[in-house]
């Protein structure tokens, strides 16, 4: 089969790589219909990569078709249409059945695309483990698309404005407007934010949080704009979606006493000097960490279904999986009006 595969830092390259097989009784085989580029597949890309192994399949974001079942899998046949969430699980124990796989009682929680140890699904096909619990049948009402959306960077918008205490009524602003970051904004709409500051350096991306309601600021402004329309108090709630260490201290600034700041953004640095004091006078709650995509979909299912959320409308390419290395350079330089790069098998 053609896949995806990393060689170094902006060294990705199509070509040609074994058919995954099912390792055990519980695998099933996916024939991928469309896979799309994360803003977390940029530090791979970077060449800051999660292991040492060079040659692998990139990519966790991807729906398909079933082609190939074990004997234990029982949920699941071929024909069946399928999303397949970023990270896996056992699909046995308490946490995953509860859908939290990053608590993996058995520690078999992984995520595709990472290592050789699990391929990924920038590819014409993928493996997946307990297959029963790791890929999920798309319901209808649901489109491929919709349901791609779903297998990482919506879940994980709607995992970061919940996690940031959005209510009914609630102040919140929204750092980094890539694709997760303009469905962070949706999300904290449909959760009942009064009002919602976009803040982004890029004009496109401000304006596309425009159309979905937002205050859309540039960073050098949001501070004093935020205390201004507040009168010194600051926003109930914040959700970063960046992941450095000024866009973390910056969602620090704008919240207002015993507010939440949700941050989202996949961390560069490995030590951020975290203002304890500042946050301990103020009586703040600040949460970080990734998504369990499984956690997350009872809830978005509904909404995709009855059109409160429209995840795919920040789809801004499609492009043959072939031409896998000019997406990755797209979305890198963020041009063209690159959001969330969708790659199809040729």
């Amino acid at each position: 089969m053609k896949a995806l595969r990393y060689y170094g830092a902006r060294d990705v390259r199509h070509e040609d790589m074994d058919d995954p097989t099912p390792q055990s009784d519980r695998d099933a085989v996916i024939k991928v219909e469309a896979c799309s580029i994360c803003g977390s597949d940029l530090h791979i890309y970077h060449g800051h990569g999660f292991s040492e192994d060079v040659g692998f399949c990139v990519g966790h974001e991807a729906v398909g078709e079933v082609v190939e079942v074990g004997r234990a899998v029982h949920r699941l046949k071929v024909g069946d249409k399928v999303m397949i969430p970023a990270a896996v699980g056992c699909g046995a124990c308490r946490s995953c059945l509860a859908g939290n796989v990053a608590c993996c009682e058995y520690n078999l929680g992984s995520c595709y695309g990472l290592s050789a140890k699990l391929q990924g699904s920038q590819a014409e096909a993928v493996r997946v483990p307990a297959a029963d619990f790791n890929a999920v049948a798309v319901p209808e009402g649901v489109s491929m698309e919709q349901a791609l959306m779903l297998t990482d960077a919506m879940a994980t918008a709607w995992y970061g404005a919940r996690q940031a205490d959005i209510r009914p009524g609630s102040s919140v602003a929204v750092i980094g407007l890539g694709p997760i970051g303009l469905m962070a904004v949706d999300s904290a709409f449909v959760l009942g934010a009064h009002v919602v500051y976009a803040i982004d350096p890029i004009p496109e991306r401000r304006a596309l949080a425009e159309a979905s309601g937002a205050i859309a600021l540039h960073p050098d402004e949001a501070l004093e704009r935020i205390k201004q329309d507040t009168k010194g108090h600051k926003l109930d709630c914040v959700v970063e979606v960046v992941g450095s260490d000024a866009t973390v201290d910056f969602a620090l600034r704008l919240v207002r006493r015993r507010g939440t700041v949700s941050v989202i953004g996949v961390q560069q640095s490995r030590r951020f000097p975290f203002p304890l004091e500042r946050a301990f006078a103020a009586g703040l709650t600040f949460r970080a960490g990734t998504c369990s995509v499984p956690e997350e979909l009872p809830a978005l299912f509904p909404l995709i279904q009855g059109g409160r959320l429209k995840p795919e409308r920040y789809i801004s390419h499609r492009l043959p999986l072939s031409e896998g290395a000019e997406a990755y350079r797209l979305f890198e330089a963020r041009e063209a009006g690159a959001l969330k790069m969708v790659l199809r098998p040729d």
